[in-house]
């Protein structure tokens, strides 16, 4: 059987990053959820990395607690939003993962991410990441609220300069139900705080 080039959203992002991310650097799980992707993010940097994960609700830092098992050494599992992500890291990341929505499996499904905390966490991990770095988000827009975030989320990256960041946005077509699409952005240059695009220069 042929291999698939085509993946779907969740394989691509974590594609990404396993090209960009070495061995040894910190990353952001901006949204740690049930642990896979802060699980991904520990193997990705290693023993000498760290992954600092996110999370509002207690239950889902306990759910990546048990899902890293031995790999929790190098995971720091923060309850806060990640709009004070500032508050916690001080160096250059690696890569940072967002996968939005709301806790899968929760017995309270009106907990989901906010447009203005989600933009606000990737503006600031803009000038966090590395030259050469990704940011991944994975957009789910089914549940109450999602397209709100959606709309504003596209927004504010298609306002982000080309000549700092280079964004695209991955989906599946022909998948049914709500499926999720992911908004991928590389950082091209060195900066702290990223330029947006005036409406004079469209």
């Amino acid at each position: 059987m042929s291999q698939i080039l085509l993946h779907r959203v969740l394989p691509f992002a974590k594609r990404l990053l396993a090209e960009t991310v070495l061995p040894g650097e910190t990353v952001v799980d901006a949204t740690a959820g049930n642990g896979n992707d802060t699980e991904f993010l520990a193997k990705l940097v290693g023993n000498e990395g760290s992954v600092i994960a996110f999370d509002i609700q207690q239950a889902a830092l306990d759910k990546t607690a048990d899902r890293l098992g031995d790999l929790h050494h190098n995971v720091k599992l923060i309850l806060d939003s990640h709009a004070n992500v500032d508050r916690y890291v001080d160096k250059p990341i690696g890569g940072a993962m967002f996968n939005l929505g709301y806790l899968p499996y929760s017995e309270d499904m009106s907990v989901v991410t906010k447009p203005e905390s989600t933009i606000e966490a990737i503006h600031k991990l803009l000038g966090l990441v590395k030259k050469g770095g990704i940011i991944t988000i994975s957009v789910y827009d089914g549940h109450q609220g999602g397209a709100e975030e959606r709309d504003a989320l596209l927004v504010y990256v298609k306002s982000l300069h080309q000549s700092d960041v280079h964004v695209i946005r991955y989906e599946l077509l022909n998948q049914r139900n709500n499926p999720p699409f992911l908004i991928a952005i590389e950082k091209v240059k060195d900066f702290v705080e990223v330029s947006q695009v005036n409406n004079s220069e469209q």
